[in-house]
C-alpha cells in the first residue's frame, strides 16, 4: 500500500526545492523525509529523486507522483474534514492556520483575535504574513489553510482548480501628503496631478506595486519612485517628513500623524477586493469554516 506520509514528502519536497527545506515545512528532520521518500521508492519498485550536483530533482517517476498524489491527499483531507463536521462540538477546536496580507492582520486579525479566544477557546489561530500571491501560493501547497487575500480591480488573482476564492469586501487607497502640501487641500486628486511627485512604493514583486504602474498607464510617463519599503507605516513616516507622497488603503491604516493628510484619488479610484481563499477538500472542515464566517463578519464591520 502507498504511504500517504511519503507522498506527502515527496510533495513537500517539489514545492520547496530541497529535502531539508521540506523537512522544515513539514516539522521533520531531513533524515525522515530522505527515508519516507526512500520507502515509498521501495514500494513502487521506482527511483523517484535523483542527485543533481548537491540538490536533488523529481525523476519522472517522481513528477507523475506528486501530480496525482496531490489529488490524492486532497481526497484525504476531504474525507477528514467532513468526518469533524459530522461529529464537531458546537465550536471549534484544533489548529487553523492563516496566511494573510499586512494590512489584514493588523485591521481584521488582530482585532478578532481576542473575541476568537473568548468564543472558540480550544481554537489555535496561527498567522503567518503573505503577500496575496504567495498567500494563494501557500494554500494551494497546503502548508496554510486558510488565506487573507486582496486583488487590485483590473490585477487578478490566478487561484488554481482546488482551492476556492470568495470576495467577501473592498478597501479603497488614499494618496497621502504632507499638511502643507500643495494637494493637500483638494477634494480629490487623479494621477496627472502626481506625475512630479517623489513617490514611496511597495516592491516591484507585489500586487501594490502591480496596481501602482497601471494607475499611471494613460499616462504619458510613470511617476518617480524615491523609497522602496514594504511597511507602510515606513510610507507614513517619509510622508510625514515631507520625503514623499504615498497610496495608502484604508483596511489597517489606524490614524495618521497630524502631519499627514488622506486625498481621494479618482480615474481611476484604486479599489481592491479583499477576499477569503482555502482548499475545496477543507471547506467543511469546522475550524476553517468558522474563522471565514467570522472574518466575513469583521469586514462588514469596517466597511
Amino acid at each position: 500500500m502507498i504511504d500517504l506520509a511519503g507522498i506527502e514528502a515527496l510533495v513537500a519536497v517539489e514545492r520547496t526545492g530541497t529535502v531539508g527545506a521540506a523537512a522544515a515545512d513539514l516539522g521533520y528532520t531531513p533524515s525522515a523525509v530522505s527515508q519516507q521518500v526512500k520507502r515509498l521508492e521501495r514500494t513502487l519498485g521506482v527511483p523517484l529523486l535523483e542527485r543533481v550536483g548537491r540538490g536533488v530533482t523529481l525523476t519522472a517517476h517522481g513528477r507523475r507522483l506528486v501530480e496525482d498524489g496531490g489529488e490524492l491527499l486532497r481526497s484525504v483531507e476531504r474525507v477528514a474534514s467532513r468526518v469533524r463536521s459530522a461529529g464537531s462540538s458546537p465550536t471549534p477546536t484544533g489548529q487553523v492556520r492563516v496566511v494573510a496580507f499586512s494590512t489584514a492582520v493588523r485591521g481584521l486579525l488582530a482585532p478578532l483575535l481576542p473575541a476568537l479566544a473568548g468564543e472558540a477557546p480550544g481554537l489555535d489561530v496561527v498567522v503567518t504574513e503573505y503577500d496575496p500571491w504567495d498567500a494563494v501560493a501557500q494554500v494551494a501547497a497546503g502548508s496554510a489553510d486558510l488565506g487573507v487575500v486582496h486583488a487590485w480591480r483590473g490585477i487578478g488573482l490566478q487561484v488554481p482548480h482546488h482551492v476556492r476564492y470568495e470576495e467577501i469586501g473592498e478597501d479603497v487607497a488614499d494618496l497621502l501628503v504632507p499638511a502643507g502640501h500643495r494637494l493637500a487641500a483638494r477634494a480629490s486628486v487623479g494621477p496627472g496631478d502626481l506625475l512630479d511627485e517623489p513617490w514611496a512604493s511597495t516592491f516591484e514583486d507585489s500586487i501594490c506595486y502591480a496596481w501602482f504602474v497601471r494607475m499611471f498607464g494613460d499616462q504619458p510617463r510613470q511617476p518617480r519612485i524615491r523609497y522602496w519599503a514594504s511597511e507602510f507605516a515606513s510610507h507614513v513616516a517619509l510622508v510625514e517628513a515631507g520625503a514623499a507622497v504615498s497610496l495608502l488603503p484604508r483596511l489597517g491604516r489606524g490614524v495618521l500623524p497630524d502631519g499627514v493628510v488622506a486625498v481621494p484619488v479618482v480615474d481611476p479610484v484604486p479599489l481592491r477586493t479583499v477576499g477569503l481563499v482555502w482548499r475545496a477538500s477543507m471547506a467543511e472542515a469546522p475550524p476553517v469554516a468558522f474563522l471565514g464566517d467570522r472574518l466575513r463578519a469583521a469586514v462588514r464591520a469596517v466597511g
